[in-house]
């Protein structure tokens, strides 16, 4: 008995002991397939990178400058106080047509080009147009150059002050009516809505929805067709008609715009002739803005921004000359620069726009005016070797523009250039004369196609 007992006292601790063993190694059986990666079954789909077809190049110009209260019985009927002089030039073919403007009896609308992309490439077109105006209600030089339909832009410029007759116009090169949402911020920040007619173009008072706003900033949004909106300004100082100007959107909001071709005609103790105005979009800001010449900085100056409020920064402490002009941010924001000829009576001025960054080809369109120059500026890291070569052929320059400085080229008036550069530089083009002054920003031309993937 005693013997039996011990048997099964050892037999019952053996399992026991193998009963351990074999937990313990399920134990670290377990921690080591967590441990270890486990094998695995992928299925990579189907896919293929294709580049979409390159579309057609539509771009519309301004049409005849308006002038509003001509008649006594009426002064709100628009007369057509002169028609612009015209360059553009294109890499292929070309349709030219032009919108309705209701509003002058149908005619003096706006031209529009419609650049036929070919073998799969993007049609190069420019087009600018030019106005010199000497009336008893008007007078200047209004320039501008000739740009894409967008569903939303920005116009900075513009004022509501006593003797200014300012008009936000509104072209619709499509074929279906456009709703657009006009976005005033000042004082207040109001809103109104217009309806555009497709192959037309329409004109909206800016004190009509700007009223008591004397630096109003404008964003224009676009239902259903996109729409180019232009901005045209009128000044009279008592009764001298003091210049005119036609400007157009700026870029889209950004923590850092800069400018080229800021022309600083003359300089006043009494008043502020360059002025630079800005509004931070959705946030507070806080803002650096310098003034460059020849590759050195001769002004700057920081500027704290209120959300949706426009401010004015007088950049009177320059001297006569062409500037280019940074601005860095902590928050979005939109600008624009006035320059003005002189002082008093008989002056012209002028909106220059914030200047997107070229690089490759594009093509401009220089129209016909005082003075055309291009101004070149390189803000970024590297140098830029640009050359400038007449549309036509013939005529052609190499520009070294090193990291951090700029360059001002003669140009011919009515002519078209294509502009190619290595690296990233801002370029624009400078009108000026005896109280006459112009200017716009070179944009580049349709973004190339980005290829797309696509999973079948």
């Amino acid at each position: 008995m005693i013997q039996n007992r011990a048997i099964r006292v050892v037999a019952t601790g053996a399992r026991l002991l193998a009963g351990v063993v074999i937990a313990v190694g399920c134990v670290a059986g377990v921690v080591a397939a967590v441990a270890l990666p486990w094998p695995g079954l992928t299925n990579t789909p189907a896919q293929q990178s294709v580049v979409p077809a390159a579309a057609d190049t539509t771009l519309v110009c301004t049409g005849d400058f308006r002038a509003v209260g001509r008649n006594s019985q009426d002064a709100t009927q628009q007369f057509s106080a002169g028609s612009p002089s015209l360059t553009v030039e294109s890499s292929g073919p070309r349709e030219d047509t032009s919108l309705e403007a209701p509003e002058l009896g149908g005619s003096g609308g706006p031209q529009r080009f419609v650049g036929s992309a070919e073998q799969g490439e993007s049609a190069l077109v420019a087009a600018a147009e030019t106005v010199s105006i000497a009336a008893d209600d008007l007078s200047g030089l209004a320039a501008s150059a000739c740009r894409e339909a967008r569903t939303e832009s920005w116009l900075v410029g513009g004022t509501v002050e006593t003797g200014t007759s300012d008009l936000i116009l509104l072209s619709n090169p499509g074929d279906v009516t456009a709703t657009v949402t006009l976005t005033v911020f000042g004082i207040e920040q109001t809103a109104s809505t217009v309806l555009v007619p497709a192959g037309t173009q329409q004109s909206v008072p800016l004190a009509s929805v700007a009223a008591g706003t004397q630096a109003p900033v404008v964003r224009v949004t676009a239902a259903g067709a996109p729409v180019r909106a232009v901005l045209q300004s009128s000044l009279i100082r008592t009764l001298d008609p003091s210049g005119i100007d036609l400007q157009d959107t700026t870029g889209a909001p950004s923590d850092r715009i800069g400018f080229a071709g800021v022309q600083v005609p003359d300089t006043s103790e009494d008043t502020a002739l360059t002025v630079l105005r800005l509004m931070a979009t959705e946030q507070a800001a806080q803002v650096r803005v310098s003034a460059r010449a020849a590759g050195e900085t001769v002004w700057e100056t920081d500027v704290e921004l209120e959300a949706a409020t426009p401010t004015e920064i007088s950049l009177s402490g320059l001297e006569p000359g062409v500037y280019s002009v940074e601005i860095e941010s902590d928050a979005s924001l939109v600008g624009a620069i006035r320059q003005t000829t002189r002082p008093g009576a008989g002056s012209d001025f002028a909106w220059m726009t914030s200047a997107p960054d070229i690089r490759g080809e594009v093509l401009a369109a220089v129209p016909a005016g005082p003075g055309p120059r291009l101004h070149i500026v390189n803000a970024g890291d590297e140098d830029a070797v640009v050359t400038i070569e007449t549309a036509s052929g013939g005529d052609q320059r190499e520009i070294d523009v090193p990291a951090g400085e700029d360059a001002v080229v003669k140009v011919s008036a009515d002519t078209a250039y294509a502009i190619r550069s290595d690296a990233p530089v801002r370029v624009a083009v400078m009108l000026s004369g005896t109280d006459a002054v112009a200017g716009w920003p070179v944009w580049p031309g349709p973004a190339a196609r980005e290829p797309i993937v696509v999973y079948p």
